[in-house]
């Protein structure tokens, strides 16, 4: 991701965030992608705007769908799926795109993430929560914060921090470009 491109999609900080690593109850939103359904703690989530094409931009790595514009600011977009590693995400009439707030260096930033659906919003006690999986998931460990137990199995809970690291994305990006 360029430096201008951050630079612009920067946002007021986040009050307190629970730290990287574990799962705190609360409330989670949840979305499905590509048969798997996930949780993003609620506190990271700004927005949630209907799929819209976003603006591609050239010479980023293949997961950066392009960017868009909210409300004057200049925010990325994700594909998580290729995040992941996975396919690109098919557009369906339920895709949408989520604006997630990021703590990076130079202070927050927003994200938009696209995603097969938004569910709902999920509250998740204490006791719900069980620690990531050692194997299994197809995700890098470091992805996951925990995993909620609920009455239809479990939603992967998603560390946005690690996710969408800037400097992890754009050492991938670095690897991914010609002559790198």
């Amino acid at each position: 991701m360029t430096n201008a491109i951050a630079q612009s999609a920067r946002v007021p900080a986040a009050a307190q965030l629970p730290p990287a690593g574990e799962a705190p109850p609360g409330q989670y939103l949840t979305f499905s992608l590509q048969g798997e359904v996930y949780g993003l703690d609620i506190l990271r989530v700004r927005e949630i705007l209907g799929y819209t094409q976003p603006t591609s931009v050239p010479m980023m790595p293949a997961f950066v769908h392009g960017v868009i514009n909210l409300r004057g600011n200049v925010v990325p977009v994700i594909d998580l799926a290729q995040r992941f590693g996975r396919n690109a995400t098919e557009l369906r009439p339920r895709t949408c795109i989520v604006i997630l707030e990021v703590d990076t260096d130079q202070g927050a930033l927003s994200i938009g993430i696209l995603v097969d659906a938004v569910n709902a919003v999920l509250d998740v006690g204490p006791g719900d929560i069980e620690p990531p999986p050692t194997f299994g998931t197809g995700l890098r460990q470091d992805f996951i914060r925990g995993m909620a137990r609920t009455d239809s199995g479990f939603i992967i809970l998603l560390d946005v921090a690690r996710v969408l690291s800037v400097d992890d994305m754009a050492a991938m990006a670095r690897v991914g470009s010609p002559g790198a």
